[in-house]
């Protein structure tokens, strides 16, 4: 059984009943927040693998927490929101979110998601400290390590969400090669392309601000237009 713990914020007593029934069912440990001011508190006093985070609260709702959390915290975030609009979800995962249910949803998917996040974040923070070559990928000052998850420009360290890492690594491993958005979509997500274009579109735009000096004309990631993106080859000048 899991041991691992989320923080479940939720203003709605009955959301966080019947999460609770099946996220203990997998033997979770589980911390409780009705609002993101609540949230906050326990993230500074107790460490947490993944948040389950409803958008619509009082005090501080959950566009604002999340955006709080992201400015120190990578923890995996899986946004909650009765709204199923496509801007409404590109909203959320813009601000640093990695998944996005909408209301009302079936518990044995939510937590099949919940899984999914937490062996990506397992894969970012496991303990390998190898460095050898073999596990670098170096594209002028942009460095990737595959085997420690760790990103660097120059001597800077890139702090990136899960998602993006995986985006980053995707693209990097086939650098060279056009990638259609939903090629990406599913190899990252591990799920059917189902009109996901957005979702793809909005994590290459933050991955972007995180790694290239100028967002209009990328130098690592290149927009192919009408078909996909590649990553410049090292051998390219």
């Amino acid at each position: 059984m899991s041991r691992e713990a989320i923080l479940l914020v939720d203003d709605e007593k009955e959301i966080i009943e019947l999460i609770e029934i099946y996220l203990k069912n997998e033997g979770y440990v589980l911390y409780k927040a009705s609002n993101g001011l609540e949230a906050l508190e326990i993230l500074r006093c107790s460490p947490v693998d993944l948040i389950i985070l409803d958008v619509m609260m009082p005090q501080m709702d959950g566009i604002q927490a999340c955006m709080k959390i992201r400015e120190k915290n990578n923890t995996p975030i899986i946004m909650l929101s009765a709204k199923s609009q496509d801007i409404d979800k590109i909203s959320g995962l813009s601000i640093g979110a990695d998944d996005y249910v909408t209301k009302p949803f079936n518990p044995l998917e939510l937590v099949a998601r919940v899984k999914s996040q937490l062996r990506r974040y397992k894969l970012l923070n496991n303990n390998n400290n190898s460095v050898s070559a073999e596990n670098q990928i170096v594209i002028d000052d942009l460095m990737i390590n595959t085997a420690t998850h760790t990103v660097m420009i120059g001597d800077q360290e890139v702090k990136l969400t899960p998602r993006e890492f995986d985006i980053l690594k995707l693209l990097a491993v086939n650098q060279g090669i056009v990638l259609s958005m939903d090629k990406i979509y599913e190899e990252v997500w591990n799920e059917p392309f189902m009109e996901s274009k957005n979702t793809v579109m909005v994590h290459i735009r933050k991955l972007r601000e995180k790694i290239e000096k100028d967002t209009q004309h990328p130098q690592y990631i290149k927009t192919v237009w009408g078909i996909g993106y590649k990553m410049k080859s090292a051998k390219e000048v």
